[in-house]
């Protein structure tokens, strides 16, 4: 009979977690995902609470407000806007937004 030694190595599972969405490519869904659910927490209550719609297709982020002002804003800021997203997530996922 023969007793195979267990791999004794640990890793933390959030090194584990980043393994397992690059294995199965799936790191940049789970980034769209993030930025999706937690848009509050990014982009702040203000801008979220005007926020009816949003999502992500081809790396470009689409938004539709309920507020024509703010969406102008937005707009003006949309650069700046791109680059927090971004930053937020850790790698270049959106390249454009555009407002519906």
């Amino acid at each position: 009979m023969s007793i195979t030694a267990r791999n004794t190595k640990s890793i933390p599972l959030k090194d584990a977690f980043e393994s397992f969405l690059d294995v199965y490519n799936l790191k940049s869904k789970f980034n769209e995902t993030y930025l999706v659910a937690y848009w509050e927490k990014i982009m702040g209550v203000t801008i979220a609470r005007r926020t009816e719609k949003i999502y992500i297709k081809n790396n470009t982020l689409f938004l539709r407000l309920n507020s024509a002002a703010l969406a102008q804003e937005l707009v003006l800021a949309k650069s700046k806007m791109i680059s927090l997203l971004n930053q937020e997530i850790g790698q270049e996922l959106i390249s454009d937004v555009v407002f519906i």
